[in-house]
């Protein structure tokens, strides 16, 4: 099993950024995709983006691209989702997820290893 926390969420006016980071331990995920969910009341949970841990490789939701970037820090073994421009849209609980695969998913039922969510909010 993959051990992930996130950190960085909060309240922030639209057109803010945030920067939300995922610390991973445990298993060896070397492996690995790391992704980003979201999940909004009363709405089904979201891909974000996603990013192989050996060869760095991204996968985008395409509603995020241009304003959201993920990146990791090997050494850390951290994952990190640079948030721009944030639209009151965005607000939601995000979670950081391990994926046992080296292509891709945007479907949850992919991912293995959940943290427990931070929350973001975004106002007018």
């Amino acid at each position: 099993q993959v051990h992930l926390v996130e950190s960085g969420g909060g309240l922030v006016q639209a057109g803010d950024s945030l920067r939300l980071s995922c610390a991973a331990s445990g298993r060896p995920f070397s492996n690995y995709h790391l992704g980003w969910f979201r999940q909004a009341p009363g709405k089904e949970r979201e891909f974000v983006a996603a990013i192989n841990w050996r060869g760095g490789a991204i996968v985008y939701q395409d509603s995020v691209k241009g304003r959201f970037t993920i990146s990791r820090d090997n050494a850390k073994n951290t994952v990190y989702l640079q948030m721009n421009n944030l639209r009151v849209e965005d607000t939601a609980v995000y979670y950081c997820a391990a994926a046992p695969l080296i292509v891709p998913s945007s479907r949850p039922q992919s991912y293995n290893d959940w943290g427990q969510g931070t929350q973001v909010t975004v106002s007018s």
